[in-house]
Formats: structure tokens, C-alpha cells, sequence
């Protein structure tokens, strides 16, 4: 099969790269995830060894795969193996960003399965379907949802075709322009959210439970979540952020630019924490319901409380945002590597890797249902692509980018991209030889 020759698409400005790559990193692991692990692991001493963990090991994993792809001007996979053949280092080297694309894929299939909730608890909110519902109606609502195959699909393929149809369009008319409209849309909303927070008398204990911390209930385990999440909240080890840096210019300061996204983004994850958290002492909810705490707590909130449709409304639009703009990136690098692989235009590029992930997704929303058995090592196909990814790609796949970027490219030429001096590029060598590796490492054998 022939290979097209492919115009390299670019952004068309900083911001719009910003807003893509902080839209990336924002996403349900910030709106439905973050708040539910705060709640778990105690509060505000999970949050100081999360924002520890992001400067470490997220930031110079960030940096590093923006670097990458930017050197590339590829796909994760032959952007790796170029760079590997030029460092004078085996083919092999593009394994890592095999594993980043395939990775991306997997989570795609089942993140749209959850975009799908949100969707239909979208709809749930303006139909007023939580109104009067004490706890048990709330689960129920939920557990009805779950044991609805044709619902799930339903949701599944709604959120899917939205997520085609932003990334067939291409980088700059699609991606950025969804970002631009997005994430100025998801701020605005999260700012009135914790506005409401702050009326409900609440705002002072949710403030103190996110930012008071209590040591006592710091352990190794919330270290090691603290860890995990900062890795994944960034979207790292999934082939999107090598991709997102292969459309960047030589212009941009990736580690200035990384500075702004990791603040973006931090920032969000603690005002969703703002947001919610109000509600949750407001009405007595309770605080570690994990990942219930979105779909089965809030509700029971919403439905109880003066313009709860409206708030709940707003909240859940606030949520399909967020994951929109992480689904989007997370077929962004399938497609690029479609694309530039084979003859297939951008749409249809689009329409293939999106398809694909559809019907994979199918298998996980079957999940929940008809196909609830375990299938392998005791988990179900919407568990075992979440551990398969979470708990092995994503970790290896962005162990693997810091070695080979600190390892085996070309120091000086690496420290004149960063506009780094040389004490500066010292330290940036210690963490990222050192620290970032060993977390990295540490997170991926704990998790067996």
C-alpha cells in the first residue's frame, strides 16, 4: 500500500494550542474524578501530594512529549522511530509510541461510554427526572441506566458522533476551534457552579476540607493515587500529547506553555472540588462515595435543593464539556497515525479510527449488562481496558518518552529547545534522569 504524501497540519496560534492541550488535560478526570479521590483519601493532604506530584513528574513528562512530537513532525510511532534512528538508537524506540496510540484508542472506546452517561444525565436534568428523588430513586435511576444496553448505546453513539465529527474537520477548523468554544464555555460555567457553592453556606468547610491539610491521613496508598492521577489528569502516556506537539512551531516555549496548561488545569480540578463539595456538606452527603459521587450523590442534591434543575443542568453540561475536549484528543493521534500511514484522507481516517473505538466501546457498555461476566483475570471489558491502560500502558508508554528524551538525545540541543541555562538544565536533568523515572516506575509496580 502507497503512502500519501502529507501536508503537516500546525496550529494557527499559542492559545489555540493551549486551549486544545489544557482541554485535553481537563477532562472527566478532573470534574468526576479528582473531587471523589479528594473525598477517599482525606481531603487537602491528597491535594498538596497531587500539586507535588504534578511539578515532579507531570510537568517534565508534559515538556518531554511535547519535545518529541515537535522534533518528529509525525505521529507518535514514526516521530519516535526518527528520532531514535537519529539519536543512533534501534527502531525499537517506536514500540513507545505504538503503545501511546493503541493506548489512546482503548480509552477512547470506553470514555465515550461514560461521555454517554453525562449526556443522558443531561437530559435527566432539564426533564427534572431528579426531582423529589430521595437516595434510593437516585440509584435506581442509575442501576435502570446501567442495565439498559440499548440506552447505554444510545449515549455511546451520540457522544461518539460529536467527537467524529470536531476531529474530521482537522487540527485548526476542528480541534482548536471546539477548543476556543469549549473551554471558555466549561470555565464560565465551573465560576457560576462555585459561585452557587459559595451561597450555600457550605463554601467555608469545602474550602478547609480542600486546602487545610490533615497528615494523619496520609498513607501509601494516597501517595500512590496522588501520583497515578497526576499522570493521568494530563493526558500523558496516550500518544496525544507527542501528537498535539508534532502541529507545534519552533515559536513556543514548551516549558513556559507547560507551566500555563499544568496551572489550567490544576486550577479547574480544584474549583470542580469548589463547586461540589458545597453541595456534598449542604446536604449531609456523604464524602468518600467514590465514583458514585457524580452520578448517584450530586443528584440526590440536585433534586433536593431550590433550583436544583438548573444547577444540576449546568454541572452536567460542565461534565460532557470536559469530556468532550479529552475525547477529542484521545482520537487525535489515532488519526493522525491513519493518516499518515496509509491512503485514507482526514475524514476518512476519522471515521475509521472512530468507528473502530465505537464498537469496541460496545463490548464495555455490554459491560454493565448482558456481558457483566468476567472475560479475563477476573474482570469484565470495561474493567479490563481501564486497568490494561491505566495500569500498564500508560505508565510504560511515558516512562519510556522521559528515558529516551533525557538518555539518548542530544543534551545541549535539548537545553537550547527549553531556553534553559545551564545551572537550570542541571536540576531539569535530575528530575527528569531521576525523580520522574522512579516515580513513574514506583506508581507501575505498586499497581501490580
Amino acid at each position: 500500500m502507497s503512502i500519501k504524501q502529507h501536508q503537516h497540519a500546525h496550529w494557527s496560534s499559542r492559545l489555540g494550542f493551549i486551549l486544545a492541550a489544557t482541554g485535553s488535560a481537563v477532562g472527566l478526570g478532573n470534574i468526576w474524578k479528582f473531587p471523589y479521590m479528594v473525598g477517599e483519601s482525606g481531603g487537602a493532604a491528597f491535594v498538596l501530594v497531587y500539586l507535588l506530584c504534578i511539578a515532579l513528574i507531570g510537568l517534565p513528562i508534559l515538556v518531554t512529549e511535547w519535545l518529541i512530537g515537535r522534533r518528529g513532525q509525525n505521529n507518535p510511532a514514526n516521530a519516535m522511530a526518527d528520532l531514535a534512528k537519529a539519536a543512533g538508537r534501534p527502531r525499537a524506540w517506536m514500540l513507545v509510541g505504538i503503545s501511546g496510540i493503541l493506548g489512546a484508542f482503548l480509552i477512547l472506546s470506553f470514555y465515550s461510554v461514560i461521555g454517554g452517561w453525562s449526556l443522558y444525565y443531561t437530559l435527566n436534568s432539564v426533564t427534572g427526572a431528579f426531582s423529589g428523588q430521595d437516595a434510593d430513586g437516585i440509584g435506581a435511576l442509575f442501576n435502570a441506566m446501567l442495565g439498559n444496553p440499548g440506552l447505554l448505546l444510545a449515549g455511546h453513539s451520540v457522544f461518539m458522533l460529536l467527537v467524529i465529527g470536531i476531529v474530521a474537520r482537522g487540527v485548526t477548523k476542528g480541534i482548536e476551534s471546539a477548543a476556543r468554544l469549549l473551554m471558555p464555555a466549561l470555565g464560565v460555567l465551573l465560576v457560576v457552579l462555585v459561585g452557587y457553592g459559595m451561597s450555600t453556606g457550605h463554601f467555608g468547610e469545602a474550602v478547609s476540607y480542600l486546602f487545610n491539610p490533615d497528615w494523619s491521613k496520609l498513607s501509601g496508598e494516597t501517595v500512590l493515587a496522588a501520583l497515578g492521577h497526576a499522570f493521568f489528569t494530563l493526558s500523558l502516556g496516550m500518544g496525544i500529547m507527542m501528537a498535539y506537539g508534532s502541529y507545534l512551531g519552533e515559536e513556543v516555549n514548551l516549558l513556559k506553555t507547560a507551566r500555563t496548561v499544568v496551572i489550567m488545569d490544576t486550577v479547574i480540578a480544584l474549583g470542580a472540588g469548589l463547586a461540589i463539595f458545597p453541595l456534598v456538606f449542604a446536604n449531609d452527603l456523604d464524602l468518600a462515595s467514590g465514583p458514585g459521587l457524580i452520578f448517584v450523590t450530586l443528584p440526590l442534591a440536585f433534586g433536593q435543593m431550590g433550583g436544583g434543575i438548573v444547577v444540576g443542568l449546568m454541572f452536567f453540561l460542565l461534565l460532557t464539556f470536559a469530556a468532550l475536549t479529552s475525547a477529542i484528543s484521545l482520537l487525535e493521534p489515532v488519526v493522525e497515525f491513519v493518516e499518515e500511514r496509509t491512503p485514507l484522507s482526514r475524514v476518512a481516517s476519522t471515521l475509521v479510527s472512530g468507528v473502530g473505538a465505537w464498537a469496541l466501546g460496545i463490548a464495555a457498555l455490554l459491560s454493565f449488562n448482558l456481558w457483566s461476566d468476567p472475560v479475563l483475570f477476573g474482570l469484565n471489558v470495561f474493567d479490563l481496558l481501564d486497568k490494561l491502560t491505566s495500569k500498564f500502558m500508560l505508565p510504560l508508554t511515558g516512562l519510556g518518552a522521559i528515558v529516551f528524551t533525557s538518555w539518548y538525545l542530544d543534551k545541549e540541543s535539548v537545553r537550547r529547545e527549553l531556553g534553559m541555562d545551564v545551572y537550570d538544565f542541571s536540576l531539569w536533568s535530575l528530575i527528569t534522569r531521576f525523580i520522574a523515572p522512579i516515580g513513574v516506575a514506583v506508581v507501575f509496580f505498586s499497581s501490580l
